[in-house]
C-alpha cells in the first residue's frame, strides 16, 4: 500500500528526532511491502528563519495533500527572548492546529516496569497507572477574541470562549476512547468558578446518556492537579478543556520519568498529527543526545490511528520496549551508558 505522509520536522531537536521515526518507519515499509511518500514543510522558527509565517501556505498545502502529519517540535530561543515580540514560533502550531480543524489531542500517559525508577513518585503511586488525557485543540483562552493589550499596556484581556458545538466533538472522542479502555470519563474543570466549565458539565452530561457502559465523574482541576500526582491510577480518560488540558498532559509526564517518553496525536475529521509531546530542547540540538522514542512513538500510533495499520504499530512499540529492557536508551534514561540519538534508533529500526 502507498501512503502520504507530511513532516514537520520544526525546531531545536526536531530534525534529529524526526530522523530517527523516519529510520524506523521505513524498516517498516520493507517488512510489511508499504511505501511510504514522504514530503517536508517549514513550521515554527525554521520557517521564521526563511522570511515566512510560522505556519506557511506551502506547507499547509503538503498538510492537506497528506494522508497523515507526523511533526517534530517548535521553539526557538531567537524569539522566545524577545517579550515583545508579535509573531513567536509556536503560533505556527496554533494556527495549524486551527487551520486543518485538529481539535482533539490524544495524550496516553503509560508506566514501562524497567523505568519506573527514574520517576520522582513512588513507585507504589505509580504502578499501574496508564491514563489517556484527551484535550481540546482549537478554542478557549488560546483563541478566544478579544485578546489584547490595553490601557497602554497596563492592562491585558484573554476570553475564554466555548460553544456545544465545540464540546461535543472531543466529548464524543473521550467517550469513544473509553469504550476501548477501562470505560470510565472523567471531566476535569473549574466550574465552582468559570461559566465556560459550567457550561462543559452540561454538554457532557447530556452526552453522557449516549454512552451508558461508560461511567462519568467530575473533577475540579486544582483537585486533578493533586490526585494525578498522589494517586495517577485512579483515571482512565480526562476529558478537558484547552488551558487545562496543556497544564495536566505536561504534569502527566512526570508519572513515566521521562517527558521523551511520551507520544500524542491531534485528531481532526480528515487528518491527524502526531508529535512528542516535549519541546525544541535548543541546548541539545545537534549534540545527538535527544531522547527519540516519544517521536518514534508518536510514528506508531500515526501507523494506528492515522493509517489504520494496527500489525505495524504493534511492531514499532514491541521494538521500543525492546530498547528499553535492554537499556539502549539516551541519557535522560540511562545515566551510566548513554546512547546516542541515533543509536537508540538505529537499534529499534533494527528490531522490526
Amino acid at each position: 500500500m502507498d501512503y502520504k505522509i507530511a513532516v514537520l520536522p520544526g525546531d531545536g531537536i526536531g530534525p534529529e528526532i524526526i530522523a530517527e521515526a523516519v529510520k524506523v518507519l521505513d524498516r517498516v515499509a520493507m517488512k510489511y511491502q508499504h511505501r511510504f511518500d514522504y514530503q517536508y514543510g517549514l513550521i515554527g522558527g525554521a520557517a521564521m528563519r526563511e522570511g515566512l509565517d510560522p505556519f506557511p501556505e506551502a506547507t499547509q498545502k503538503i498538510c492537506s495533500w497528506a494522508d497523515t502529519i507526523l511533526f517534530g517540535a517548535i521553539g526557538d530561543p531567537l524569539y522566545d527572548n524577545n517579550p515583545d515580540a508579535r509573531v513567536r514560533p509556536e503560533q505556527g502550531l496554533l494556527a495549524m492546529r486551527k487551520k486543518l480543524g485538529l481539535y482533539a489531542n490524544l495524550r496516553p500517559v503509560r508506566i514501562y516496569p524497567e523505568l519506573i525508577h527514574m520517576s520522582p513518585l513512588k513507585e507504589e503511586r505509580i504502578t499501574g497507572a496508564d491514563l489517556l488525557i484527551v484535550r481540546e485543540l482549537t478554542g478557549g483562552l488560546y483563541f478566544g477574541e478579544p485578546r489584547e493589550l490595553r490601557d497602554n499596556g497596563n492592562l491585558a484581556v484573554d476570553t475564554c470562549l466555548y460553544s456545544v458545538g465545540e464540546i461535543e466533538r472531543i466529548s464524543h472522542v473521550a467517550f469513544k476512547m473509553a469504550l476501548l479502555r477501562r470505560k470510565r470519563v472523567t471531566l476535569v474543570d473549574k466550574a465552582n468558578v468559570l461559566e465556560t466549565s459550567r457550561l462543559w458539565r452540561r454538554v457532557v452530561t447530556r452526552l453522557s446518556h449516549e454512552y451508558p457502559d461508560v461511567e462519568l465523574d467530575f473533577m475540579f482541576v486544582d483537585n486533578a492537579a493533586m490526585q494525578l500526582i498522589i494517586n495517577p491510577t485512579r483515571f482512565d480518560v480526562i476529558l478537558t478543556e484547552n488551558l487545562f488540558g496543556d497544564i495536566l498532559s505536561d504534569e502527566a509526564s512526570v508519572i513515566s520519568g521521562s517527558i521523551g517518553l511520551l507520544a500524542s496525536a491531534s485528531v481532526g475529521d480528515r487528518i491527524s498529527l502526531f508529535e512528542p509531546i516535549h519541546g525544541s530542547y535548543p541546548d541539545g540540538a545537534g549534540k545527538n543526545i535527544a531522547n527519540p522514542l516519544a517521536t518514534i512513538l508518536s510514528a506508531a500510533m500515526m501507523l494506528r490511528t492515522g493509517l489504520n495499520l494496527g500489525e505495524e504499530a504493534e511492531a514499532v512499540e514491541s521494538a521500543v520496549g525492546e530498547s528499553i529492557r535492554q537499556k539502549i536508551l539516551t541519557y535522560d534514561l540511562n545515566r551510566e551508558k548513554p546512547a546516542t540519538t541515533s543509536v537508540v534508533g538505529d537499534f529499534i529500526a533494527s528490531r522490526i
